[in-house]
């Protein structure tokens, strides 16, 4: 380690006990037994740095899967994103991918020698790549094993790596933690894990709202590139100054919560034994967890010796952050920056819609190249036309809310733009309403178009669309159709956590004899099922909970991402979904 590393460890752990955050608890797990709640959200002002929820990640686990369930190297070769482009698309989608890779598109110098960003990542790197474990080496078996998965993670991250290992760099970390998307998302930055995480750094919503990642109907800032990774590097800084400069357990710590890997620690001081991340007793998932960043960052710091080639990237900025001023038509941008709008998406994955959000930030990532060209035309383009806009006769029977569906945008932003005091609108009344300038399709990688193609892909089983009622949950529903509560979820883009609105519409592949007749006055219309949150004591086990709430080993094992062969911890923290009236 350079001395210039060694003195910043000392100068941030010498910050670290001036400058630690308030040491408050979750009020929702307070009790020793068990709360009750009609809220499906679950989400809290905890301090992640206290919390002990393990964030199960996606795109690594389930990229792994694919490639390893895919018929040689073209099986997973075919999309950008998984499950981001409709079959029918997908040859406009590798001509896409072809345009942007051709040589006459892009300035290659290789007699001029040009700097090579994976010199730089190397020459950031910091953490112990030696360490003799088998969990690494059982890690670094399989990347060596399967070089098509480094290649479709490196296609993706191209887009964000310059950045993220500019902004390591900026605070000082490891540059190893530029590879942490991989591990996290496997760079998707569609990614949507059943634990509710989301985006390249995978935040749940709890953990993003502390760290100021808001969400809306127009937008979700834990798929921000820019806000996302300022909020996960700053997280991984305190978890490292927490942990006394360990980077080790600062990784544990963002994956299972930095109260998790203390308790660990203490149990370890306790009975005199070592505390450092290769000794503790962690969840499954953050035991593989460094592991899997170390055995990555061993590849691309020595590809040659894994018969691996990583593709030239220069040590350049992909994307500029150009400022628009004001509400922006995703497609319009594309037209004005002359580049693929799925380009401005992937550059631009916070946005849920067809626009940005008209709140602001009004900021857009630009492929650097086409930036001034964007900026140019923007100037050109009167800020009232960076949207199309329909003038719309209010009919009987319209509301707010129905315009609004109409129209794929919020009634606040027609209340906004109409200057109404209230949401009281009459027939024959005028209003403007800010549209899609183009049809639904163009905007692929929306939110609305994404899930309409998860919902569209066949699957085992009878396909029901079920409209969600009024006390409905992912358990009740999964329970009629005789499937799990994670397949109901992942068909319909969602986590079993997520709340189910009444109204909303669900896609199920029902293994029932009759899957289109759903009981109105069955047990489930008249049950009372609440969430409710367990804390684990002392002699308890998987079998005695279930007995106790009256629900399933099987179900809790999937509410809460368990190894049912794995022993249970006093003082873990479970979600179950009973109905309270058989509840002790």
């Amino acid at each position: 380690m350079s001395v210039k590393r060694l003195s910043l460890l000392f100068f941030t752990g010498a910050l670290a006990t001036g400058c630690s955050l308030s040491d408050t608890q979750d009020n929702n797990w307070a009790s020793p037994t068990a709360w009750f709640s009609d809220s499906e959200s679950g989400d809290s002002e905890t301090n992640p740095l206290e919390t002990e929820q393990v964030t199960v990640a996606t795109g690594d686990e389930d990229l792994k899967q694919s490639v390893e369930s895919g018929n040689g190297e073209d099986a997973t070769a075919d999309a950008a994103l998984d499950d981001a482009i409709a079959p029918e698309l997908r040859p406009t989608a590798r001509e896409a991918r072809e345009k942007l890779d051709d040589p006459e598109q892009k300035i290659v110098k290789e007699a001029a020698q040009p700097s090579d960003l994976w010199s730089r990542l190397r020459t950031g790197f910091a953490l112990n790549h030696d360490v003799d474990n088998k969990r690494v080496q059982d890690q670094l078996n399989w990347y060596a094993s399967h070089p098509g998965y480094i290649d479709r993670v490196v296609e993706r991250g191209s887009r964000y790596l310059h950045y993220i290992i500019n902004e390591t760099e900026k605070r000082g970390l490891p540059a190893e933690f530029a590879l942490l998307p991989v591990v996290e998302s496997a760079f998707d930055p569609f990614a949507y894990s059943h634990g509710r995480a989301a985006g390249l750094w995978q935040f749940i919503p709890s953990t993003g709202k502390y760290f100021g990642l808001t969400q809306s109907w127009w937008h979700d800032d834990r798929r921000d590139v820019v806000e996302a990774t300022d909020a996960a590097l700053t997280y991984l800084d305190k978890l490292a100054n927490r942990f006394d400069g360990d980077y080790t357990l600062a990784l544990a710590a963002y994956n299972s919560g930095g109260g998790t890997v203390s308790s660990a620690m203490r149990k370890n001081r306790k009975k005199n034994e070592p505390q450092d991340f290769w000794s503790l007793d962690l969840p499954r998932e953050t035991r593989h967890y460094v592991p899997k960043l170390i055995a990555l960052a061993k590849i691309f710091d020595k590809p040659e010796d894994y018969g691996i080639e990583l593709p030239a990237l220069e040590d350049k900025p992909y994307f500029e952050i150009v400022d628009t001023g004001s509400q922006m038509d995703l497609a319009q941008a594309a037209e004005l920056a002359r580049v693929d709008v799925d380009e401005i998406y992937l550059l631009n994955p916070t946005y849920n819609r067809w626009a940005t959000n008209p709140d602001g930030p009004h900021r857009l990532l630009v492929p650097t190249e086409n930036a001034d060209t964007f900026r140019a035309a923007l100037a050109e383009i009167p800020r009232s036309e960076r949207v199309s806009w329909r003038n719309y006769k209010v009919q009987s029977g319209d509301s707010l809310n129905t315009i609004a569906r109409k129209f794929s945008t919020t009634p606040a932003v027609i209340q906004q733009v109409n200057k109404l005091n209230s949401d009281l609108i009459r027939v024959g009344q005028r209003l403007m309403i800010p549209s899609a300038s183009k049809g639904s399709d163009t905007y692929a990688l929306s939110a609305s178009q994404r899930l309409e193609r998860k919902q569209d892909r066949e699957r085992d089983g009878n396909k029901v669309r079920y409209t969600v009622r009024r006390g409905d949950t992912f358990w009740d529903i999964a329970r009629e159709h005789r499937v799990s509560v994670r397949q109901v979820a992942a068909w319909n883009g969602m986590a079993p956590g997520d709340p189910l609105i009444p109204g909303k519409e669900l896609v199920i592949w029902s293994k029932t004899s009759q899957p289109t007749v759903v009981a109105s006055n069955n047990a489930r219309g008249k049950a009372m099922v609440r969430k409710v949150g367990y804390r684990v004591r002392k002699g308890d086990s998987l079998s005695t909970i279930a007995n106790r709430f009256s629900v399933n080993v099987r179900d809790i094992a999937s509410w809460n991402d368990l190894n049912t062969s794995r022993y249970l911890q006093p003082g873990q923290s479970l979600v179950l979904y009973v109905d309270i009236r058989n509840s002790p």
